[in-house]
């Protein structure tokens, strides 16, 4: 995450409802509210080119001008429309740039885990990681190396390498990816498997000649 903050306008808004928050948005205007730090919450709009732009660099946090007092606030969380394309509504708490917080920073798998190249599957179980941090260094995402993942081996939060000065909110014990057999792969090996049993437990044929050896 950029350590740098975006500068943004913020109107008090007065009304509420679904129908107040569409109007906004056919303004250009980001419904949002902020609260934290033991403060009454307040509903805001801010420019939504203005937001995404700085959302679109990697920004989290906000100079806010609330009216006429200038806040730091960070980004909580975000809604978008049932399509998943335009932004709705946005949650911004207020923070001090000296303290620590609790967020959730995505996971970037790098590499081409060993395991898949003996039939094995990747299933990323997890997206995210929660950690704890000082404001001004959230991470933009974390790393993880996963080409020394093989066959049935798995990672789990615990294993990730964090970024300097953050410290592991989720569970450690979570599971993060497994590289699994594919089903076709786990179905063949039970075929070969079955077929060597079959094989070893088959009766042994007497054939007319073992007959006539054993008579003499």
């Amino acid at each position: 995450m950029s350590t740098e903050t975006v500068s943004l306008k913020a109107d008090i808004r007065q009304k509420a409802g679904s129908n107040e928050a569409r109007r906004l948005r056919r303004e250009g205007k980001l419904p949002a509210v902020v609260y934290g730090h033991g403060q009454p919450s307040i509903s805001v709009a801010v420019n939504t080119h203005d937001f995404v732009r700085g959302l679109h660099h990697g920004h989290r946090l906000f100079n806010v001008d609330l009216d006429g007092k200038s806040e730091t606030l960070l980004l909580k969380d975000v809604q978008y429309d049932y399509l998943g394309k335009n932004l709705i509504h946005a949650d911004l708490i207020r923070v001090d740039l000296s303290e620590q917080v609790t967020v959730e920073v995505t996971l970037e798998f790098r590499g081409v885990a060993k395991g898949t190249t003996m039939g094995g599957i990747l299933d990323e179980v997890m997206t995210h990681l929660e950690v704890a941090c000082r404001v001004t260094e959230i991470p933009e995402l974390i790393p993880v190396i996963v080409r020394e993942v093989g066959l049935n081996e798995a990672l789990h939060a615990k294993d990730i390498e964090l970024p300097p000065g953050c410290t592991l909110k989720t569970d450690p014990e979570a599971l993060v990816l497994i590289c699994h057999e594919s089903k076709a792969a786990a179905a063949a090996e039970e075929a070969e498997e079955a077929e060597a049993v079959e094989a070893e437990t088959e009766p042994e044929v007497i054939t007319e000649r073992k007959k006539e050896e054993a008579a003499e």
